[in-house]
């Protein structure tokens, strides 16, 4: 009669220690279960945010190349070569590889998170090896700008991207030519045995003042510029070349460039940390379930 009231009173106990037991079980799924909500809300925002981004970009780059008629028939065969090409293929990339993100974080669908993450992790990648081999190759980037910036001097008239690049810069860094405005003699209508009004000329980028203290612009500003002497032609043109002119922006703002760089790299680094982790908890989750549907 003992032993059996023991065995009685002995069930409750039994069954309340079943229950501690499970308690920190249900505690470790509620805090996966925040836990996954917020790394799945945090993951789908920063991936929205990145694919209004890629919009921006490809509408700017496809707006280039409508704006150029660069899909007219008798373009259509240089398309290749059009700089706005990197616009449309770095905001379609950008696009699909964060939508990708936003559904794959949305669904908690392994799939496509686990292609986010591999694509996520290849980019960052490839942006440390692309800055090993600057840093190793830094003694011929000098010579690559400058047969680029040549290239572009003597297509300025025939390219209309060329012409605004090198107007941007010649305008913005204060400068003329790759190492001086004597470099434009490269140019068919700048060359000073050129039959036209432009002959031993330069761009009006390349002015001090190319508006002359009025409001339009005055493209005639460096005509003849050099056919003058430097100490005439100082006092109308920048005299100095670009290439100088980049290498003393870089110098004046490498921290800045260091600083967005590694800020760039992190965020990367960043949501792949977020996506792992989030992978993690759908995983656990998953196995909870299949757990108690054996049991059940």
């Amino acid at each position: 009669m003992v032993a059996i009231n023991r065995s009685v009173r002995g069930v409750p106990y039994r069954r309340k220690a079943r229950e501690r037991q499970r308690q920190p079980s249900h505690t470790r799924e509620l805090r996966t279960r925040v836990r996954s909500c917020l790394l799945k809300n945090a993951l789908f925002i920063s991936n929205l945010f990145f694919t209004v981004m890629g919009l921006v970009v490809l509408g700017m780059g496809l707006w280039g190349l409508i704006t150029k008629e660069s899909f007219a028939q008798e373009r259509i065969g240089h398309i290749g070569t059009d700089p706005m090409l990197v616009f449309v293929f770095l905001g379609l990339t950008l696009c699909l590889l964060c939508l990708m993100g936003c559904v794959g974080s949305l669904r908690e669908n392994s799939c496509l998170l686990r292609l986010f993450s591999g694509a996520v992790l290849i980019l960052v990648a490839a942006q440390v090896l692309v800055a090993i081999a600057a840093y190793s190759l830094q003694d011929q980037i000098v010579p690559v700008l400058r047969s680029g910036m040549l290239m572009a001097m003597v297509r300025y008239q025939d390219d209309l991207d060329m012409r605004f690049i090198t107007d941007e810069i010649q305008m913005n860094l204060q400068c003329c030519g790759a190492d001086n405005y004597r470099d434009w003699e490269m140019n068919l209508y700048y060359n000073c045995s050129a039959p036209g009004v432009q002959a031993c000329g330069v761009p009006a980028s390349c002015c001090i003042d190319p508006l002359e203290n009025g409001t339009v612009w005055n493209s005639q500003c460096g005509v003849g510029a050099q056919q003058l002497v430097e100490f005439s032609a100082q006092s109308v043109i920048y005299l100095g070349g670009c290439l100088g002119g980049i290498a003393r922006w870089i110098e004046q703002n490498k921290q800045l460039i260091g600083i967005v760089g590694i800020a760039l790299l992190g965020v990367q680094i960043l949501t792949l940390i977020v996506t792992t982790r989030l992978l993690d908890n759908i995983q656990w989750s998953k196995a909870i379930s299949s757990q108690r549907d054996v049991e059940s």
